[in-house]
């Protein structure tokens, strides 16, 4: 039998309760690590910029909320340990038939995948094309525009602002920003 991944739907917010209860089932078994039916639980995270108090804040976010990823050999016993953790609500699959998930999935929920995508944290850019925006800093303090652009790389918003009756479009970042 070999040890695969699976992810089982658990309670929303109780993510780490429910990972962390399986743990310790899984160290309490007197088993060598290399024979335990379950290796390990873990909640996959990444992390992410947010804006606290008009500052960047690097956050910790779950990526699948309500799911932890459980890596074991699928049997009965061990079906019936992890649906025994208060919490759990049951694994995902096809018709009660727990589905493993593809290595490639697996990899790169790791971090195990190309290196060319470990790169650093995501700024979410909370602004949509079409957007009305208010500008709270800057050269055009108390302009009102409409979001022409969201540059997520740069952390720019391209945005159209009427001068002198013209409409033109100015580049600016987007914590100079505020959304209506």
């Amino acid at each position: 039998m070999e040890h695969r991944w699976y992810a089982i739907q658990t309670t929303s917010g109780h993510e780490n309760k429910v990972r962390s209860l399986l743990q310790r089932r899984i160290e309490g078994d007197p088993r060598p690590p290399e024979d335990r039916p379950i290796r390990q639980a873990l909640v996959p995270t990444q992390e992410a910029v947010e804006i606290k108090n008009g500052k960047k804040v690097n956050v910790e976010r779950k990526i699948y909320p309500g799911y932890v990823l459980v890596e074991m050999v699928m049997d009965q016993e061990s079906a019936h340990m992890v649906n025994g953790i208060q919490g759990v609500i049951k694994f995902v699959g096809h018709e009660r038939l727990p589905q493993p998930l593809r290595a490639d999935e697996v990899n790169r929920l790791l971090g195990i995948s190309d290196e060319s995508e470990a790169e650093a944290p995501k700024e979410e850019i909370p602004f949509l094309v079409g957007q009305a925006v208010a500008i709270t800093e800057g050269p055009f303090t108390d302009f009102n525009g409409t979001v022409e652009e969201v540059i997520v790389d740069k952390g720019k918003v391209r945005v159209s602002v009427s001068l002198f009756g013209r409409p033109t479009s100015v580049e600016l970042d987007y914590l100079q920003l505020k959304g209506y």
